[in-house]
């Protein structure tokens, strides 16, 4: 049993190695986990979704009267590469002017996570969550 124990240490250690400082930081400590009002006209909600591993995603942000996105928050159901890139998502949206979100692309959050190239898709499905959410506020402002 002892055996099977250390083994199993071993591999949460390398696990751990595998990841970069910047996912294991925003797994362990996300930024921004929330819920915001989805009525509220001010209140863009992006929730995405990846069919091949599971990942769910949802992204809100709250915009000010001068087109500044004020608050972000997320609820993410899926692996520490997607909460990580939620969270550093929502970082990044704050203080930006909605155009300026929609200049975000997954590849500003896979480098500064240090995505491997088998978690990239986390990374998209954050840009798709920023873009469902802008598009959402701005569906809401025009009716």
């Amino acid at each position: 049993m002892a055996a099977k124990w250390s083994t199993l240490a071993q591999t949460a250690q390398i696990r751990q190695f595998a990841y970069h400082q910047n996912v294991l930081d925003h797994y362990s400590n996300p930024r921004n986990v929330g819920t915001l009002d989805k009525s509220d006209p001010d209140v863009g909600t992006g929730l995405v979704g990846a069919p091949a591993c599971g990942d769910v995603m949802k992204l809100q942000i709250k915009v000010g009267d001068d087109g500044t996105i004020e608050k972000a928050v997320f609820k993410t159901f899926g692996c520490g590469s997607a909460i990580a890139s939620s969270s550093y998502a929502t970082e990044i949206l704050e203080g930006k002017k909605i155009e300026e979100a929609m200049h975000i692309k997954n590849t500003d959050i896979a480098e500064h996570l240090k995505l491997p190239p088998v978690k990239l898709h986390c990374s998209m499905l954050a840009e798709d969550a920023i873009k469902a959410a802008v598009n959402d506020y701005k569906k809401k402002k025009a009716q």
